[in-house]
């Protein structure tokens, strides 16, 4: 039994060789260290495995610049880097910054397509304006998926649109809480060729790992949820994500 965790954050506190030991322990054997900021971009790539480097949501002090970083900073690290992210959108937090998050978010979506590089992506409570940007910006590898919408807490039918688009869908420990019954009908929902699952870590530990920092080997807790969601036995179910994984992430 083989698990891929596709998506981690680290920190510079972090341990990181003994992160990697215990999830080899839990049977996770493969780990997408992800970025997002210029800390999060520096710590995914302290890590020993592939990697996703790009500029969040957030990260809106100096679009232009930033943008204009990002073929130096692929071009140094080209062996290792997997997937432009995390990037997106969040109208949760920041509703206000909607304009500038979309051309931050339109810019990576470009330079990952001149990559041909798949993307990595955060949306909440912007569904809306998350398909308007990517059907504004063309995916020119039609002979591959685009990419991932990561820690997935929409709804079925928004899950359709962007399994139309091309998308995979990544489940978190969202999954197993109490309150995560409209993403537990969503991860029932997407189809065994689409889906993923991750830890989000140092976030949104699983049950029954709630209270703890979250870590990798945490995601064997996600994957046992949604096995039994999906009346799916847990060594098929991981099977099936470490594949479709492996497929994204080349």
């Amino acid at each position: 039994m083989k698990l891929y965790d596709t998506h981690a954050h680290f920190e510079d506190s972090d341990d990181v060789e003994a992160i990697y030991a215990r999830a080899a322990e839990a049977g996770v054997a493969k780990i997408l260290a992800v970025g997002g900021s210029a800390d999060l971009n520096r710590n995914a790539l302290r890590t020993p495995g592939r990697v996703a480097l790009g500029w969040d949501r957030d990260q809106l002090d100096d679009i232009a610049g930033e943008v204009a970083a990002l073929p130096a900073l692929f071009d140094a690290h080209a062996g290792r880097v997997a997937a432009v992210g995390e990037i997106g959108l969040d109208c949760h937090y920041t509703p206000e910054t909607v304009g500038e998050q979309c051309r931050l978010f339109a810019a990576q979506l470009e330079f990952a397509d001149a990559r041909a590089l798949p993307v990595v992506i955060h949306t909440r409570e912007a569904d809306d304006p998350t398909l308007g940007v990517l059907d504004e910006v063309p995916w020119t590898h039609t002979d591959r998926l685009r990419g991932v919408i990561h820690s997935y807490t929409g709804n079925p039918e928004f899950a359709r649109k962007l399994l139309d688009r091309g998308f995979m869908v990544s489940f978190s420990g969202i999954a197993t809480f109490r309150a995560g019954d409209n993403v537990r009908e969503s991860a029932r929902y997407v189809p065994d060729d689409r889906i993923l699952v991750e830890t989000d870590a140092p976030f949104l530990a699983p049950v029954p790992m709630r209270g703890k920092r979250c870590e990798s080997a945490f995601v064997v807790h996600t994957a046992r949820r949604i096995a039994e969601e999906r009346k799916t036995g847990f060594e098929r179910f991981a099977e099936i994500t470490f594949r479709n994984s492996c497929l994204l992430f080349l």
